[in-house]
């Protein structure tokens, strides 16, 4: 694969520093290469020590990251009767019922993130397939199926990520942009990975995580070195 100009200029600056055992100084790095003439976004995946194939070693949660991802989400609530208002005054941007269902069945798709209350999942069901491909069906798991829509609205929009572990035994997150300040980045970085870690499911064996690597968008990647990084957050 061939890298563009940029990217070359990243890795000469990377240099040898490909594994760092200081989150902070990870995230140093990755800024200093940050030079898109957008904001890039800054990224962190992770390699576990699981098989995604067997259901009790699944990887999967939530986490509200504290300075949030940088990223406008654009919620759709589907609810019925007077959780609508409550919607409409919590600050989700659309709000519908059994319309909104056929419209997305009808090939709607403008919105980042779908909350419904528990009655109205019987029509959310039919868009299983759909939704469900996208990472953007409802799941009482993730908070994002609840008659708490206020609480549900606040969370999204201040920076709640759904993080599920794939079929390559991989995890991957936004922390946030380029422009964040270093300590918000830090910090939610941090968050992050005691989430991971907690996740961990009890049917893992040997080490959970095997490898991370923060990025940003146009940025060669640079690893962290677990051992260190785990220690440090306990």
């Amino acid at each position: 694969m061939k890298h563009g100009k940029r990217y070359r200029k990243a890795v000469e600056e990377l240099g040898e520093s490909r594994v760092i055992g200081d989150v902070g100084q990870a995230i140093t790095l990755i800024q200093k290469m940050a030079t898109a003439k957008f904001d890039e976004t800054i990224e962190i995946s992770a390699k576990l020590g699981v098989d995604p194939r067997h259901a009790d070693q699944q990887v999967r949660g939530t986490v509200v990251l504290p300075h949030g991802t940088g990223r406008t989400v654009r919620v759709l609530v589907i609810a019925k009767g007077e959780k609508v208002k409550e919607a409409e005054a919590a600050g989700a941007d659309m709000v519908g019922g059994e319309d909104v269902v056929a419209k997305i069945q009808e090939g709607w798709i403008e919105f980042d993130k779908v909350i419904a209350t528990p009655d109205v999942m019987g029509q959310v069901g039919k868009l299983g397939k759909i939704l469900g491909p996208r990472g953007l069906m409802p799941n009482p798991k993730s908070g994002t199926v609840t008659f708490d829509l206020a609480k549900a609205i606040k969370d999204v929009k201040a920076g709640r990520i759904e993080f599920r572990v794939d079929k390559g035994a991989n995890v991957h997150a936004p922390l946030g942009k380029r422009s964040f300040e270093h300590e918000k980045l830090k910090e939610n970085c941090i968050v992050f990975l005691r989430e991971l870690a907690r996740a961990k499911p009890p049917a893992a064996k040997g080490q959970y995580v095997r490898s991370l690597t923060l990025s940003s968008t146009m940025s060669p990647g640079v690893k962290l070195d677990v051992n260190t990084v785990f220690v440090d957050l306990v």
